[in-house]
C-alpha cells in the first residue's frame, strides 16, 4: 500500500484486523440506523393509539394482538399501551447507546488507522 508521500506502508495482520473491525461495525451502524427509524415510528404509532384511546368514551374497545382483534376492557387496553410504550422507549434507548458505542470505536479506529496510513486509506462514506 503506499501513501501519498510516495513511501510504502506495510499492512500489518493487526493492520487488518483492525480495517475488518471498523468494516464490521460500520455494517452494524447502518443497521442500526434501520432499527432505530423503525423504533421511532413504532413509538409514534404507540403515541397516535394513547391518543385514540383518550378520545374513545366507549368501554370495550378492539385491541389488535398479533394479526387478531380482541374487544377488551378500556382499562386493560390502557396499562397494555401504557407497557408497550414503555417498552419502546427503552428498546429506542437501548439502540441509541449502542449506535453511540459504535461511533466512538469507529472514531478510534478512524485514529489508529489515519495515523498508520494517512490518506492512503479512505474510511468516510462517500
Amino acid at each position: 500500500m503506499q501513501q501519498g508521500d510516495g513511501t510504502e506502508a506495510q499492512v500489518t495482520w493487526e493492520d487488518q484486523q483492525n480495517i475488518n473491525r471498523f468494516g464490521r461495525l460500520n455494517n452494524r451502524l447502518h443497521e442500526l440506523a434501520d432499527e432505530i427509524r423503525l423504533a421511532k415510528e413504532a413509538n409514534e404509532n404507540l403515541e397516535d393509539a394513547g391518543n385514540e384511546l383518550i378520545l374513545c368514551d366507549e368501554d370495550v374497545v378492539r385491541f389488535q394482538i398479533g394479526e387478531v382483534f380482541a374487544h377488551m376492557p378500556m382499562d386493560d387496553v390502557e396499562t397494555r399501551l401504557e407497557q408497550m410504550k414503555e417498552d419502546a422507549a427503552k428498546k429506542l434507548e437501548r439502540l441509541e447507546e449502542e449506535k453511540e458505542s459504535i461511533l466512538a470505536q469507529m472514531a478510534e479506529l478512524k485514529k489508529i488507522l489515519y495515523g498508520k496510513f494517512k490518506d492512503a486509506i479512505n474510511l468516510e462514506e462517500d
